[in-house]
This record gives C-alpha cells, structure tokens and sequence, in this order.
C-alpha cells in the first residue's frame, strides 16, 4: 500500500503542476490583458481539483497503511495466494433470487424512464426479491 500512496501523491504533484503551466499558458498569449482575465479558469480550477483529489486519496491510502500495522500479502513479494485468501461468507450458486433483485432495479430505472406506473411494480418485485434471498436456507430443499 505504500506503493499505492506513493503513485497517488506522484498524480497529486502531476496535476497541480500542470495546473500552473496551464494557467500561465493562457495568460502568456494575453500580455495586454491583467492576468486574472487571460486566465482560462475552467481548465485551471479543474486541473487543481484532479490534484486535490488525488492527494485526498493519497492521503488516505498512507492513513490505512499506517492504522493496518504491517504490510499486506499483496505487497510481499514472498508471499503465497493463500496468504490473502480470507473467508469471504457463504454463497448461494444455484441462487435465481440475485436475478429478480436484478429486475426489480430494471423495472424501478425503466419506471424513471418510460412511466411513473412502473415504479411500484419493481418495488413490489424488489420487496419479494429481498424476502426470497434472505429467507431462501430457511424454507424448501436446502432448509436448515
């Protein structure tokens, strides 16, 4: 991760210099014109929010490597795929719940778009789908 933080700090000072050259880029053709008006400020405060950005983010990454208190798997070179192998949880394969949640969103976004009478059929389907999914182990085959 201290890769990471270093790259995005580089983007930082990237995107803040190049703020600078292009601000004074458009304010040199204009040498009759006071400065603050030959300056193009979209560009200019643009490139400096992409900088600002990035150095959030920068920031961010080099808080999370420091409060994590060593390094990752990921950045050891010596170590194994399993290293990083965490259990992530139980999941369904054989699931036709994540499908209708799937189409419920679909019918909610095409209810936005075509007609407000849509809308609470995909609720509908959404409350169903939501049930179905939570409650699917405790009911059928594969109750427990």
């Amino acid at each position: 991760m201290r890769t990471n933080a270093v790259l995005w700090w580089v983007i930082c000072a990237f995107f803040v210099l190049m703020s600078v050259v292009y601000t004074v880029w458009s304010v040199l053709p204009h040498p009759d014109l006071p400065w603050n008006h030959g300056v193009e400020w979209v560009g200019t405060v643009a490139l400096l929010f992409v900088g600002l950005m990035s150095a959030l983010i920068a920031f961010y990454i080099g808080r999370v490597h420091h409060a994590q208190g060593g390094e990752l798997p990921a950045d050891v070179l010596t170590a194994e795929i399993d290293d990083g192998d965490p259990e992530m949880g139980e999941f369904s394969p054989w699931s036709w719940w994540p499908l209708v949640l799937a189409l419920s969103a679909a019918f909610a976004m095409i209810g936005f778009a075509v007609g407000t009478w849509m809308l609470p059929i995909g609720v509908g389907i959404f409350v169903v789908a939501i049930v179905g999914w939570v409650y699917e182990y405790y009911r059928g085959h594969f109750a427990r």
